[in-house]
């Protein structure tokens, strides 16, 4: 397998790409909606709103914990989980950014 070059980019590239990464399913980004509607859960509320079994919740959620895109305390016997408010400023710094450009500089 050849090497992902992540050295050659920047830090926040390189952040951003594995915001995006962490992104890039859809049972993600359920769990992200159900945890911005409840704004904090414990993982079995979470596993009895999607169609999945437990432990594929609970991959998708060490995913997301790991991009930094959530964030849990421990509860007695379980994980309370909550959006990181500091990930989702970057992401919408990101793209505010990117928005701005495009609305300026139109470029077709």
């Amino acid at each position: 397998m050849g090497a992902t070059k992540t050295e050659h980019f920047t830090e926040r590239q390189n952040q951003i790409a594995t915001i995006a990464k962490a992104l890039g399913h859809p049972a993600r980004i359920a769990i992200i909606e159900y945890l911005v509607k409840v704004n904090e859960c414990i993982c079995g509320d979470i596993v009895n709103e999607l169609p999945l079994a437990q432990a594929t919740v609970s991959q998708h959620l060490k995913e997301l914990k790991n991009a930094g895109i959530i964030q849990g305390s421990i509860e007695g016997n379980s994980i309370c989980y909550c959006i990181d408010e500091k990930t989702i400023e970057i992401l919408n710094t990101y793209f505010s950014k990117i928005i701005q450009t495009v609305t300026k500089d139109k470029c077709c």
